[in-house]
């Protein structure tokens, strides 16, 4: 049978209640108890009951991120942030994949409610899901995570990806190109809606019919649809070809990337490309890709700060919708077109 704090109490010569306080209000016990109680724990190989003791506090010491794609680097980035400010709060983190499947995010949704996890942070399929909306009114917060919240009662922190797309093309236009492909989607995805928008709206700006902006959608944001992406772009008439693209991420560019060596067309001399993200692959790429820049640690650690508010702070927190803006890295698969 394994032994409980009453045999640590034994052990050590004092009560059970200043067992419960080393384990769980250590500042309040001697530091010669304490050792005292530890060396009883270590010597017995005592492991307190941490489920039961969450039950009877009625939450547990964990909370969950639901990510859309855990293939893509940018979701573990982020994660990476969130698990640095959850680990100073004595914390863990349950990392779900929704692989962009609403009836696996509902599912995810369900159990991590049953788990009484402290609180969710979510990049969802869809911000007005029905599941998702009904979370914090039966007790666990959410924060939505790169994605702007669809109103005044959410927390969120999330990207200016409107002005991401916008600064992707203008650097494209700037650099001479006259018909550009944007590679993204399913415009579904609230993200790829909104770089494309910021694709369109860098066009008027600077004058151009919609039509310079040609839209090759594709069914996820990954690598394979990327290749596909750059077969289909490859195959137009030279007439028609875009000489420049804007992926809506990193992983459509290096797909892209991938079917114009294939292809044996050049990067950036037949095919100027921009990504988005700037994950890490992006700069060790075969030629190093311009991406536009979201600080993805920072997006993490500020999602956790936001969702600890809002489990500690009852009915007096004040929801926040933090937004960053994106920076361009220009490297070597875009360059000035004379």
């Amino acid at each position: 049978m394994a032994p409980g704090m009453k045999d640590v109490a034994a052990l050590a010569g004092v009560s059970v209640g200043t067992v419960s306080n080393v384990l769980n209000r250590p500042h309040l016990v001697s530091e010669a108890t304490r050792c005292r109680v530890q060396s009883a724990i270590d010597e017995l190989g005592f492991v307190r009951n941490e489920t039961a003791r969450q039950l009877r506090a009625g939450r547990s010491r964990t909370i969950a991120y639901v990510v859309m794609d855990a293939a893509n680097p940018f979701f573990n980035d982020v994660a990476r942030g969130v698990e640095d400010a959850a680990r100073a709060e004595g914390i863990a983190v349950y990392l779900c994949n929704s692989n962009q499947d609403a009836a696996r995010e509902r599912e995810y949704l369900e159990r991590l409610r049953e788990q009484r996890v402290q609180g969710v942070l979510i990049t969802p399929i869809d911000p007005r899901g029905e599941r998702l909306a009904e979370m914090p009114g039966r007790g666990t917060p959410v924060v939505l995570v790169d994605c702007q919240a669809p109103d005044p009662t959410w927390c969120s922190v999330a990207v200016d990806d409107v002005l991401g797309g916008e600064l992707a093309v203008t650097h494209l236009l700037e650099a001479g190109h006259e018909r550009i492909a944007f590679v993204g989607g399913p415009r579904s995805v609230p993200q790829v809606r909104d770089r494309y928008r910021g694709a369109q709206r860098a066009l008027a700006v600077a004058g151009r019919p919609s039509s310079a902006l040609v839209l090759l959608e594709t069914l996820a944001l990954q690598v394979a649809e990327g290749r596909r992406a750059g077969e289909r772009l490859a195959g137009l008439p030279s007439a028609a070809r875009p000489t420049a693209a804007f992926c809506a991420n990193d992983l459509l560019a290096l797909g892209l990337l991938q079917a114009m060596t294939r292809l044996g067309m050049s990067v950036p001399a037949d095919l100027a490309v921009v990504g988005y993200d700037d994950i890490e692959f992006a700069e060790a790429a075969a030629v190093p890709l311009t991406s536009v820049r979201q600080p993805r640690e920072l997006l993490g650690r500020t999602a956790a700060r936001l969702l600890f508010d809002e489990a500690s702070g009852g009915t007096g927190h004040v929801h926040e919708q933090v937004r960053f803006r994106p920076e361009l890295v220009v490297r070597a698969s875009t360059r000035v077109r004379r």
